[in-house]
This record gives C-alpha cells, structure tokens and sequence, in this order.
C-alpha cells in the first residue's frame, strides 16, 4: 500500500508539472488545450472511498487552478470527473475489483474498458470543464466544439503517457 501512495504521489508531481509547464503554453487557435492532467484521477486505485476521491480531486483541481489563475474551474470539472469514475466503475466492474486497490489499466481491465474509461471521462471533464467557463449557453456550439477537440487533444496525449509507462503482465510458472 505504501508503494501505491508514493507512485500516486510522483504521478501527481510530474503531471502537475507537465500541465502547468508545457501544456498550459500549448493550444489551437484558443480552441483546443490538451489538460492530461486529468490521468492522475482516472488512474487512482479503485477501492478508494468516495468521500476520499471527492476530497482529492477537489483538492488536486484547486492545485490546477493556481497554476491557470482560474478560482474552482478546474475543482469543479475535477468533482464532475469522481462523479463519472464512480459511477463508471459501479457499473462495469466485479465487486472483487471494486473491492482491491489495484489501479485501473491496460494490464488489469484490457484496452476496450481503459479506453471507453479514458475517452468518456475525459469528454465528461472537458465538456464541464467548458461549460463552466463560457456560463452561457449563447454560443453552445463553439463551446461543444471546444470541449471535443480538447478531448481528443488529451486522450492522444493520455494514451501516449499510458504506452509510455505501459508494463506488461508478468506472469511466474510455478
């Protein structure tokens, strides 16, 4: 358990730092913005309580927010990304996983659910993320346009991250 928190804990410093170093500076035509921040909360272990995810990703968006001099925009998309992931993980996983702390992946849930995982919650975090910000519905689309292209933007990015560290199931004959 102790090695889980200090991953968790390194993963959160070097993605912070990727976010607020360079891919605050990097966007399309003040459309699109790549925020793979978001990788640390998708990849938190599964058998955290909600009340603890609810208190990190608040805490984790607050941190994002002084980096992007924004006050709760990150917070607020953060909390609607635990929505998402809690719900996600109620209906499509076993109650053995829901009970273990392993860390949603490639490796121990196969691509389809990563992806379907990756790509939702990142549109669900981006569309609010986008909402939130515009606080209108005048100019919906430009702002659904936005929210898409941001998403597809960070989930090449996540999955670039993810086969970069991605590690292969090793398996002991015994």
């Amino acid at each position: 358990m102790g090695k889980k928190v200090i991953i968790n804990i390194l993963r959160l410093i070097i993605l912070v730092l990727l976010q607020a170093g360079l891919f605050k500076n990097i966007g399309y035509y003040n459309i699109a913005s790549p925020y793979p921040y978001i990788l640390f909360l998708l990849l938190l272990p599964i058998g955290i309580s909600n009340f603890t995810l609810y208190l990190i990703a608040f805490a984790y968006g607050l941190i994002i927010d002084a980096f992007y001099d924004s006050i709760g925009l990150h917070a607020a998309a953060c909390i609607c990304l635990m929505a998402f992931r809690i719900f996600f993980h109620n209906i499509t996983l076993d109650v053995e996983f829901k009970k273990s702390f392993i860390t949603p992946s490639i490796t121990q849930l196969g691509f389809k659910w990563f992806i379907s995982y990756i790509a939702i919650g990142t549109f669900i975090h981006h569309l609010a993320l986008f909402l939130i910000e515009a606080f209108s519905f005048k100019n919906i689309l430009y702002t659904l346009m936005g929210s898409l292209i941001s998403s597809v933007f960070s989930i090449l990015v996540i999955l670039l991250i993810t086969l970069l560290t991605y590690r292969k199931k090793s398996y002991v004959n015994g």
